[in-house]
């Protein structure tokens, strides 16, 4: 989607300008993926007017492989508007305070997304599909897609969901159970437990895993107390059979969980399946700017972790960096830290990573910014 966000604070009735972005859960991940450095592709369908232009050329600018955006010359490019926030679960009336999301995404060329639309050499050309469940409840072909997608088959990649709860979206839509359907055809499955709570009525990181024993790797965020991961192994997924001519060797095939944690046989998700490997991994402390994007963020550091073979543990570290650098600036996307500095930074004690504080200009590399903190009286880092 084009985003449109108001240039002074206030209600979207009172505000008179706005600034014109781009928007969309897939779109930021990718974007986040290309940034830190890996061959990322967005698939997906805008109108054939100035707004689709923009929005594929400014996904392009970060790196991404547009190649297979198809323009449809019937329908218009979705745009939402937004206030400086946005509530992954609540109604603008619950929090007056917080954001005001208005949606105009009917009848939208993404709106059109099917199984038969949709090239699926296209959506298995890489070693992850990153989904959202944002799509799924654009219209009924699109949760018919979404269904297809997490059908669990042998020839697919390592498929990514990210449950993406908007009560708005879901107002006029089906059932937001259907998420959790969809989830658990997936390998790798992030959620908020907000957003369980609110879609589905579960409560807490060990009821979600119940409720979704499926997928390999289960992520539950937890806002500021930072993120638990469920893990069990399984095999590694194979390279593409057809590698781009030229391309330099891709990392160690990804496999949906890492190494380290504790295993928990309490918390196995239910009979049938093995004990799961549980990583609890608290946030650092950060000044936020906006709260906009920061759970693609995190999706594409803990992706960009996995497809780079590192620990459950080293994974969710990758996420809470990557957020914070989207929590540390007023846009939906931000400048991640160079590879070797986020290394740095993932490779300190416990101690130290408890000590961290991010606030703007934090992810400037180690020679401009040797101590990866805004705070002289906090960690520094080696």
């Amino acid at each position: 989607m084009v985003t449109f966000v108001p240039m002074a604070p206030g209600r979207l009735a009172d505000v008179p300008s706005f600034v014109r972005g781009i928007g969309g859960a897939e779109s930021n991940v990718a974007c986040g993926l290309a940034a830190s450095g890996h061959r990322a592709k967005w698939v997906g369908r805008v109108g054939a007017d100035g707004f689709g232009e923009h929005l594929v050329a400014a996904i392009a600018s970060y790196g991404v492989d547009t190649s297979a955006v198809q323009r449809d010359p019937d329908r218009p490019t979705g745009i939402y508007f937004r206030t400086a926030g946005e509530r992954a679960t609540g109604t603008a009336g619950e929090e007056p305070d917080r954001a005001e999301v208005v949606y105009y995404r009917a009848g939208s060329a993404a709106s059109a997304m099917s199984p038969s639309t949709m090239r699926y050499e296209d959506l298995w050309s890489g070693r992850i599909l990153h989904l959202s469940g944002i799509t799924a409840a654009l219209s009924a072909d699109c949760l018919s897609l979404m269904r297809a997608l997490t059908t669990r088959s042998p020839s697919r990649p390592l498929v990514s969901f990210d449950v993406n709860y908007r009560v708005n979206l879901w107002q006029d839509a089906a059932d937001p159970r259907v998420l959790l359907d969809l989830a658990r055809g997936a390998d790798i499955v992030f959620v908020g437990e907000d957003e369980a709570e609110a879609a589905w009525g579960v409560r807490g990181a060990a009821a979600i895993r119940e409720a979704l024993p499926e997928p390999e790797v289960l992520v539950v965020k937890r806002g500021a107390r930072g993120a638990m991961a469920y893990a069990r192994c399984a095999a590694p997924v194979p390279y593409p059979p057809h590698p781009e001519p030229g391309a330099p060797p891709p990392d160690p095939p990804p496999t949906p969980c890492g190494r380290g944690g504790t295993p928990s046989a309490s918390d196995a998700g239910g009979a049938g399946f093995p004990p799961d490997t549980v990583t609890d991994e608290p946030a650092p402390r950060v000044d936020v700017v906006a709260p906009v994007g920061a759970g693609d963020a995190f999706a594409a550091g803990f992706l960009s972790a996995t497809l780079r073979g590192l620990s459950a543990h080293q994974r969710l570290r990758y996420g809470h960096l990557m957020a914070a650098a989207t929590l540390t600036v007023a846009g939906d996307l931000a400048v991640p830290p160079a590879r070797a500095y986020a290394d740095r930074l993932v490779a300190v004690d416990a101690r130290d990573w408890g000590r961290l504080r991010l606030g703007p200009g934090w992810t400037a590399t180690a020679e401009q910014h040797p101590q990866g903190t805004q705070d002289p009286q906090e960690v520094r880092i080696p």
